[in-house]
This record gives structure tokens, C-alpha cells and sequence, in this order.
């Protein structure tokens, strides 16, 4: 997505490199570089950035709880709410690679100044509808879409900026407390939204989130143009769509990733037809159940951002890991009992849910050229969101036909064995062998290079 300043940035993979292993780390290019977890907020710009995000993500937050709830309480049905989600992303499935092709043309400011505004009209307009009871389902799947149309160019755009705010050096740094930012909103967002949807009604949610979006076009218009780190936009001209999807496919340390965060975000990120079912159909515990489930997510996530803010590096070994506990977790999830011990296990889900979105997008950003990261970063987020379009009406179909249990228990095998196959696959492809021994007296499996297992195999 972002391009930082050429020459400093990190380079790209030599396509005539060996290829990377699930213990390579995308940021291998150079020296691991340890900062503190909050140094990014040393740059003004960035500030001022973050802390428009931060009222911005909390409406965000508190529309999303609100419309699900909506759609629910219309329509009585998840697959509704799976037909909400997957109109809000459906964009970007089908547009997302044009919109990388724009970001890396025009200038991220201004064109966040346009996306921003008119994600805020889209919801005061939800808003009016709402408070004045003229609200229909229908209403809902246009703002939904509507949304999205705006998140292709938005998404990428608001990626790719990070970079001109902070400079290469503290781009892994800026890109997780992105995260961290986006799920303490999380803590705040569904709370309220529980609140105002049980008291006041959910088209008070609507109007929170559309006037929040006078922060992030505050922040911008208030930035320093002279500290941006300068970009060079890519030229206009023919095939720069099939030039990032050759660049993308060619590169295993790219595909492989992109490719497991697309089951993931297919099949295992579909929250809000899971929960919404878990809290209205299994727990019979309404909007403040739901409310709570996520707000415990939301911890976890938090956790997992800033765990991330800590690391040096983001190792592949890291993101199979995480993607196959994160399924497992599910599948346990889907077993439990009770209310409580359910909403327990929200905790541990978002934090190896976020270590799976931060990994993989950290990885991606610093093993890209910066004159194709907006493609790259589209085609990626493509896939993470634009999933949802294909997923959430199959996962909503399940839960109402075969119940909340069976659809979050499905949705969490198809992530452990993504993990599992693709992790296989990067270890055949960095030459590496299953290494299955003891270490300091207890049990430890890891990859190895396979040069190094046959010298420790004894003689014949």
C-alpha cells in the first residue's frame, strides 16, 4: 500500500533469492530494528493521525453493532446479517485492485479528505432514516454498500499513508498500534452501541459514528504537508493492474500469506453472523450479550496489537502459528456450555486473531517495493475483506440451518487446516524438514533447514 521514501525504504525480495521459510522474517532485509512500543507517536503528523482514528474507529465500532442488531431485529435471521456484511465488502472483492491502482496515483491526502466525508454523510444519512422510523432492511444493505464503495479507495489509502507520516524506520511500529488503535475503539465502541441501543434505540449509534468523522478530516487538514515523506505517485498507463498481480504470485513470501488470511477471513472472521447467533439463539442473552462479546474480543485484540509493537520482526513461522490456535480456539468456542466461559474464550480469539491481521500485514508492507505497495496491500486486503462477500451468506446459511455451533466450529477448521497446509507448503519451499526433539528437558517441533537435519541423523 504505502511507499515510503525510495531509496530508504525497505527493498523488495531479489526474485533470485532463496525462497523464505516459516522461520523467515519479511523484515529480514535489514537489522532487526527494536523501538519502543509507542515511539511512532513522536511524529506529529502521526499523532494527529492516531488520535483521529481514535474517535473515528469508535464510531466505526458502534455502527457495527448497531447494524447488525438492526438487520437482526427487521429480519429475525443471521443469513440477513450475513447479506449486510457481505454488501458492505463486496466492493472490495470486485473493485479493490482498481482501487490500489488509483492510491498509488494520487496523492493520500486529499484523496482521504474525500473518502472520509463521504463515509460520514453515508452514516448520518442511516441516522436520519433510523431516528425517524422510516428505516427499512433495504436502507441498511444500501449504506452497507455505499460504505464499501468508499473502504476500496479508503482502505488502502489510509494503509499507504502510514508510511508518508512515519518514514520506513517506524513503519512496523505506526502498523500496529494502527491495529492496537482500531481494537481499543473495539473496548469502547460496542459498549456504547450496548447502551444506546437498549436505552435510546440504534439510530443514535448511526449519528455518533457520522459526526466522529469530523476528527480524521480535522487531524488531516491540521498535518504539516513540508514533514510528509515524499512519495513519487505511480505514472498513469496500461497493464499496472496484471503488473501487481504478476509482482504479487511471483513471490511466495507474499502469495502464501494472502492466500491464508483468505480462508481466515472468509470462513473464521465472520464475528458478527457468529456472535450475534451465540447471544440471540444460544445464550437467549439479547444486544448486551452480543455487546459483551465483543468488547471481550476487543481485549484480546488490543493485547495482540501491542505484543506486536513490541516484536523486532514478523516471522511467517509466527502467522502459521497464530492461525492455527486461532482455529482451534474456535472450534472450542463453538463447544462451550455456558455464556460465561464462551465470553471467557473471546479473550485468547482476539488476540491471536490480531496476530494473524498484524503479522501478515507488517510481513507484506516491508517485503514490498514501495512503487507497488498500494497494489499489493489492495490485492491483500481484497482478499481479508472481500472474502466476506463469498463467506458470510454460506456461514449465515449454516448457522441457520444447522445452528450457531456447527457454523463456528466450520469456520474454525477451515482456518487450523489453511494453516497447516500452507504452513507445509512454505517449509517444502524453503527446502525445511520437521525437527521433532528436546530442548532444555521438554518437547519442541520446529522447521529446520533439511541440510541440517541429515547431518544431525547418525551414521549408518
Amino acid at each position: 500500500m504505502s511507499t515510503g521514501p525510495g531509496a530508504a525504504s525497505v527493498p523488495a525480495p531479489d526474485p533470485h533469492d532463496s525462497p523464505p521459510t516459516p522461520d523467515s522474517s519479511a523484515s529480514d532485509a535489514g537489522p532487526a530494528r527494536k523501538s519502543s512500543m509507542f515511539s511512532s507517536l513522536k511524529v506529529r503528523n502521526y499523532r494527529l493521525f492516531f488520535l483521529g482514528q481514535v474517535v473515528s474507529n469508535i464510531g466505526t465500532w458502534m455502527q457495527r453493532i448497531a447494524q447488525d442488531w438492526l438487520v437482526l431485529s427487521l429480519t429475525g435471521s443471521s443469513a440477513a446479517v450475513g447479506i449486510t456484511t457481505a454488501l458492505q465488502f463486496l466492493p472490495m472483492l470486485l473493485f479493490g485492485l482498481y482501487g490500489g491502482v488509483l492510491v498509488d496515483r494520487l496523492r493520500k491526502r486529499p484523496t482521504l479528505l474525500v473518502t472520509q466525508s463521504s463515509m460520514g454523510l453515508t452514516a448520518l444519512a442511516l441516522a436520519v432514516l433510523t431516528l425517524t422510523g422510516h428505516v427499512q432492511v433495504w436502507h441498511v444493505y444500501v449504506a452497507a454498500f455505499a460504505m464499501g464503495l468508499a473502504t476500496v479507495v479508503d482502505n488502502p489509502a489510509r494503509q499507504s499513508f502510514v508510511s508518508e507520516l512515519v518514514g520506513p524506520g517506524q513503519l512496523q511500529n505506526a502498523v500496529s498500534l494502527n491495529s492496537a488503535n482500531f481494537q481499543s475503539a473495539r473496548l469502547v465502541g460496542p459498549a456504547v452501541a450496548g447502551l444506546l441501543i437498549t436505552g435510546v434505540g440504534t439510530g443514535y449509534a448511526f449519528l455518533f459514528n457520522g459526526l466522529s468523522f469530523v476528527a480524521p478530516l480535522t487531524g488531516l487538514l491540521l498535518m504539516r504537508a513540508r514533514e510528509l515523506h515524499a512519495v513519487e505517485r505511480a505514472p498513469r498507463g496500461k497493464g499496472q493492474l496484471r503488473e501487481g498481480v504478476r509482482y504479487v504470485t511471483g513471490r511466495p513470501e507474499l502469495i502464501w500469506p494472502i492466500v491464508l488470511v483468505g480462508f481466515v477471513g472468509t470462513f473464521a472472521f465472520n464475528f458478527p453472523v457468529y456472535l450475534s447467533a451465540f447471544a440471540d439463539d444460544v445464550f437467549h442473552a439479547g444486544a448486551g450479550a452480543y455487546s459483551m462479546f465483543n468488547t471481550l474480543m476487543a481485549v484480546g485484540s488490543v493485547a495482540g496489537a501491542l505484543l506486536a509493537a513490541r516484536r523486532g520482526t514478523a516471522r511467517l513461522r509466527l502467522l502459521i502459528a497464530a492461525a492455527l490456535v486461532f482455529g482451534a480456539l474456535e472450534i472450542v468456542a463453538a463447544t462451550t456450555p455456558t455464556l460465561w466461559l464462551f465470553a471467557l474464550l473471546m479473550v485468547p480469539l482476539g488476540l491471536f486473531g490480531m496476530t494473524v491481521n498484524v503479522t501478515t500485514n507488517t510481513s507484506i508492507q516491508m517485503s514490498t517495493d514501495p512503487a507497488m505497495r498500494g497494489r499489493v496491500m489492495a490485492l491483500y486486503m481484497m482478499v481479508f475483506l472481500g472474502g466476506s462477500p463469498v463467506g458470510a451468506p454460506i456461514v449465515g446459511w449454516i448457522t441457520d440451518t444447522y445452528g450457531a455451533r456447527v457454523g463456528l466450529a466450520a469456520g474454525g477448521a477451515v482456518a487450523a487446516v489453511a494453516a497447516a497446509v500452507i504452513g507445509l507448503i512454505l517449509a517444502r519451499v524453503g527446502n525445511l524438514r520437521l525437527s521433532v526433539g528436546w530442548h532444555q528437558g521438554h518437547p519442541r517441533v520446529r522447521f529446520v533447514p533439511r541440510e541440517r537435519r541429515e547431518a544431525l541423523a547418525p551414521a549408518a
